[in-house]
């Protein structure tokens, strides 16, 4: 590790933690109803979308209604989006004369992107029209992202009120998400992305003359070549702001027409990560006690930090097996040294290890580098960063409603352990309330490795695994881990464009999202039901160092229990092979 790399760690979690105070309370007052600044432009437009929908912003609803309406929602979105994709060559916008996409994936590509996945078995600029991109991707990449951040809150206000039957409204909770949060960040940050040399564009494709001729595989000529170009930086701004992370391109974030230089590549990570870690002061502000905020903001950074770490000295020791061949992987003014195998040279070692450690401890799954190519130890980070749950900030609202379950499962067994009936900010944790937090807690272990285990069982799992032994496995793990857990990174090396994975890989996604969702929600409604009992001498503080240390150990437990047989099988006996 170098001394620049080390500092470009510490600069993106300096500036996450100063971005957290301002852009959370600035959350909190959105979602409390309270005027902010930007009510003038939006306000109008927010009481005619109420108006044109029929509804009262004033009517909250319970749990069950609240679930209800976000399912319906999502489904609606999900049919809207597959038939958008197998009618798109009857459609406008559509310059290059693209075709239907095929059943399979139009499914696995609209659960992917209504359940915040975003995860991408076809390539951007050869399968989707510039109408699907923007009409379908863009508008799924704001309402899934808006869908978790309302789930968020409903979790919040059930913590924070007392003896209530409601939790707030969906309707007005998704609105003002996207009127007030991701629609004025996303076009600031779009802007700053051009003005950086991203593409924004509804030209065709580009034709230019390349300056040598070249060959093809069948031995021809070649003298000219297509550039695909589009609206490419409205996108991307809110695939990483909602954390989404699919690419207009297959590069995805290594394409240099999305992620043009390294200014924009800490832009995007900072916007991938700052309303999930900023939501954690929404919550501290919305109950009352902003050091609980802080408490949860602890261990989301350490585990960040220490990962990002763990990443960067596993990618920046490079390959033992290449230093036997007398290959120079010492960094120096000439050489970036270590790991450079699937990394842009414009970003180098460091600045690929905070990416793939970020977007992977977020729901983002954008990626800068090809993570198939990272080190053995590298790769295990980006697993293990989405097999603790991704809560390190974890996605925009499923973050903090993730945590917190983590929260009332330690809450409960901190309880047990000294015989006193467990409670959280004033409320009683009982047995349903511990039931639906084990739910989500367990639902993504129990998809992604049901499936992962389903896969290499079965001949259609097996046929397209390119890569055998233990690399392999980890391919198949990766995908369903990242599925799972609505990520939608994934390590290659895998032909996951075919029935099996995209109809498994969309039900992953869908079980992943709302499996957990619900549960959530029936939380939320448990506890806005209690009574907030006064703190007592044997109340267990939840905002101690104490307390942020018990949870990082339940965290970390709960991920090894889940996880580490399967990681034995795949990139831990992978790193002992490399260094043998």
């Amino acid at each position: 590790m170098t001394v620049n790399g080390i500092l470009q760690a510490i600069l993106y979690l300096a500036i996450l933690v100063l971005l957290v105070k301002p852009l959370g309370a600035y959350m909190a007052r959105v979602y409390s109803g309270e005027r902010v600044f930007l009510e003038r432009l939006f306000g109008p437009v927010e009481r005619r979308i109420y108006r044109m929908a029929g509804v009262d912003p004033a009517r909250e609803m319970d749990w069950k209604t609240y679930a209800i309406a976000m399912l319906l929602f999502n489904m609606l979105g999900l049919l809207a989006l597959y038939a958008l994709q197998r009618i798109q060559h009857l459609l406008p916008l559509n310059p290059q004369g693209l075709g239907p996409v095929a059943p399979d994936l139009a499914f696995n590509t609209a659960a992917s992107f209504v359940t915040n996945t975003n995860w991408q078995a076809y390539s951007g600029e050869t399968t989707m029209s510039y109408l699907t991109q923007m009409l379908g991707l863009t508008v799924q990449n704001f309402l899934s992202a808006a869908t978790g951040m309302a789930i968020a809150v409903a979790l919040i206000r059930g913590i924070a009120r007392q003896s209530a039957k409601t939790i707030g409204n969906f309707w007005v909770d998704m609105t003002r998400g996207v009127l007030y949060i991701l629609l004025p960040i996303a076009f600031v940050l779009a802007l700053g992305l051009v003005s950086q040399g991203a593409v924004q564009t509804l030209s065709p494709y580009r034709t230019v003359e390349l300056l040598e001729p070249t060959r093809d595989t069948a031995g021809r000529t070649v003298t000219h070549q297509v550039i695909a170009v589009g609206p490419v930086a409205s996108q991307v701004a809110i695939k990483h702001l909602g954390t989404n992370g699919g690419g207009f391109f297959n590069a995805n974030a290594a394409h240099p027409f999305e992620n043009p230089t390294p200014l924009t590549d800490l832009l995007l990570i900072l916007a991938e990560s700052a309303i999930a870690a900023a939501f954690t002061y929404t919550f501290g502000k919305m109950v009352g006690d902003t050091r609980q905020g802080w408490a949860l903001l602890a261990v989301m950074v350490i585990l960040l930090a220490v990962c990002i770490f763990i990443a960067y000295g596993a990618e920046a020791a490079g390959n033992p097996r290449l230093a036997a061949l007398e290959v120079d992987q010492t960094a120096s003014d000439l050489n970036p040294g270590g790991n450079m195998e699937g990394k842009e040279v414009r970003f180098g070692i460091a600045r690929t290890a905070i990416f793939a450690t970020v977007t992977t401890g977020t729901s983002t799954g954008a990626v800068n580098a090809l993570h198939d190519s990272l080190t053995p130890l590298g790769g295990l980070v980006t697993l293990l960063m989405m097999q603790l749950g991704e809560i390190a900030p974890g996605g925009v609202g499923s973050g903090l409603y993730g945590i917190l379950a983590f929260v009332i499962v330690a809450v409960f067994v901190a309880g047990m352990m000294v015989g006193r009936t467990p409670e959280y900010l004033g409320k009683k944790i009982e047995g349903y309330e511990m039931k639906m937090a084990a739910l989500a807690v367990l639902i993504m272990p129990l998809v992604a490795l049901g499936f992962t285990a389903l896969a290499v069982s079965t001949e259609a799992g097996k046929a397209a695994v390119f890569n055998p032994g233990p690399h392999g496995f980890s391919e198949i793990l990766y995908a369903y881990t990242s599925q799972a857990n609505n990520n939608g990174s994934a390590f290659a090396g895998l032909a996951a464009n075919n029935p099996f994975y995209n109809i498994t890989g969309g039900l992953a996604m869908l079980m992943g999202r709302f499996f957990i969702a619900v549960p959530i929600l029936a939380l939320a409604g448990s506890l806005a039901r209690k009574k907030r009992i006064p703190p007592s001498a044997g109340t267990l503080p939840t905002h101690t160092p104490l307390f942020v240390a018990w949870l990082l150990a339940l965290i970390v437990i709960v991920a090894a229990l889940n996880f580490i047989p399967a990681l034995a099988l795949g990139p831990i006996v992978e790193h002992f092979q490399m260094i043998s």
